[in-house]
């Protein structure tokens, strides 16, 4: 769960405040030792006071550290040459100097930070404690050197952890909409999968009706029915496929029930025969599976719907030709879909020509099969093999 805007705001106003509360404790510190040397020798009072304003100055200038780090660090560190309640100030620069930009800079400002620290002890004269207050303090930059360094190397981490959570972010969104793409194409597929099959049959039936003139009035009432069934199913299929296909899928308006998608498969192939004969097609099937019930129902919806189109590509190129429909197959060796049909010359491709076959090469596909079409012996065969696993 993100952060609130209030514990944002509040971990940033902690990390604003953070860096003077660090800068604080040497300014005190020396700034007692300046009262306390004044107290005892009032001509030292000026150069006190002196000391805590340009302290105070260094602690004015972190605000601006973010901006100009390389500037504010050499700026406090110069400054501690004449005050040392400037050294807190001076050492949060340095590792802010660390933090935010390259260690080239940050160990050219840690040599002038050294040599600064050397010229205010030897100004007194070198004595032994000259030699140790500047091993104290070397040691002092030393560890403050390794405390800007850690922090530096968490900064890059935190740094290339965003990164990675931005990449993996954008990674996610180009898979949704990747996802959203694909299931786009795949509705298109379904819808011309069934609308291009019952419109075919529409166009068969209602073509009977327009060119033929020797039939009795209830063979055109029968041809009227079907036509009327045709229009309804491809209606309740369409309706059906989009229900199929959204993960959203609510119930209908007005109180309608929620539309069940059907999930055709090898058992409602019978009825698809009946249908295209039913609209004159004719059609030979032979049927030469083993198991069949053991055939995964994804595999029989692919062959459903490739059967399907396959009689559909067949009214459109060769109408009135006979159509052969051959199934083999079993468990562990797969399953062939092979369907033929005379290639008649001069037949118009009409609309959408070839548009089927690039659909059924692609359903083929993600079902993991093959799929060829050639012309054998003046027939155009479509030869597609499934693996009998869904």
């Amino acid at each position: 769960m993100p952060p609130s805007a209030e514990t944002l705001a509040r971990s940033e106003w902690i990390r604003r405040i953070v860096p003077y509360l660090c800068a604080l404790p040497p300014m005190v510190f020396f700034g007692g030792v300046l009262v306390w040397v004044a107290l005892r020798d009032p001509a030292f009072l000026w150069n006190g006071l002196s000391d805590v304003a340009l302290g105070l100055v260094a602690l004015g200038l972190l605000a601006l550290r973010r901006r100009l780090p390389v500037l504010i660090a050499v700026v406090t560190v110069l400054m501690t040459l004449v005050s040392t309640t400037a050294t807190g100030p001076a050492a949060v620069a340095y590792v802010s100097l660390a933090r935010r930009r390259p260690l080239r800079r940050f160990f050219a400002v840690a040599a002038l930070t050294w040599v600064c620290m050397a010229s205010q002890l030897v100004t007194t004269g070198i004595t032994q404690q000259t030699y140790i207050s500047l091993l104290a303090g070397t040691a002092f930059y030393l560890g403050l050197t390794g405390v800007a360094l850690y922090l530096r190397g968490r900064d890059e981490v935190a740094a290339s952890q965003r990164a990675a959570a931005l990449a993996a972010e954008r990674e996610q969104r180009q898979r949704i909409e990747q996802a959203r793409l694909a299931e786009r194409a795949k509705i298109a597929q379904e819808m011309h999968d069934v609308l291009a099959h019952r419109i075919s049959l529409l166009s068969m039936l209602a073509g009977g009706l327009a060119y033929r003139t020797d039939l009795s009035p209830e063979e055109m009432r029968a041809t009227a029915q079907l036509i009327q069934e045709n229009a309804h199913q491809s209606l309740t299929e369409l309706r059906a496929v989009l229900g199929t296909l959204r993960a959203d899928a609510a119930p209908e308006r007005d109180g309608d029930a929620a539309v069940t998608p059907p999930q055709p498969t090898l058992a409602d192939l019978e009825k698809l025969y009946d249908e295209v004969r039913a609209a004159g097609q004719k059609l030979e099937v032979h049927d030469r599976l083993s198991d069949r019930e053991a055939l995964p129902t994804q595999t029989g919806r692919h062959a459903y719907r490739i059967v399907q189109e396959a009689l559909t590509n067949a009214r459109k190129h060769a109408p009135g030709s006979r159509v052969t429909a051959e199934f083999d197959g079993r468990p562990g060796e797969g399953l062939r879909i092979r369907v033929s049909n005379p290639v008649l010359p001069g037949t118009p491709a009409g609309p959408g020509a070839r548009l089927g076959l690039v659909g059924l090469s692609e359903r083929v596909r993600m079902a993991g099969g093959t799929m060829s079409h050639a012309i054998e012996d003046d027939r155009f065969v479509l030869d597609v093999r499934l693996p009998w696993e869904a």
